[in-house]
C-alpha cells in the first residue's frame, strides 16, 4: 500500500474509532450524584481520555493491518 493511501486509511479509521469510543465508561455527575457547583450536570466525573486514546490506537493499529492485509492480497483493489 502506497504510504500516502495508508496514512489516509488509518486517519480514517483512527477518527471514526474514536467518536466510537468516547462515550463508553462515561458517568455523569447527575448519575453520580455528586454535583460540582457551577458545572452542568451532565458533565462526565473521570472522562479517561488518555486511556480511551491508547485503546483507540491500538484496535485502529489491529483495523488497519486487517485493511493493509486485504489490499496486498488483492481483496481489495485500487
Amino acid at each position: 500500500m502506497p504510504w500516502a493511501l495508508s496514512t489516509a486509511v488509518f486517519v480514517i479509521i483512527w477518527w471514526v474509532l474514536l467518536f466510537a469510543i468516547l462515550p463508553f465508561g462515561v458517568r455523569s455527575q447527575h448519575e453520580a450524584e455528586s454535583m460540582v457547583p457551577g458545572t452542568d450536570p451532565g458533565a462526565p466525573i473521570r472522562h479517561r481520555l488518555g486511556m480511551k486514546l491508547l485503546v483507540n490506537t491500538g484496535i485502529s493499529i489491529i483495523l488497519w493491518g486487517v485493511a493493509n492485509w486485504a489490499y496486498v492480497t488483492y481483496y481489495l483493489q485500487p
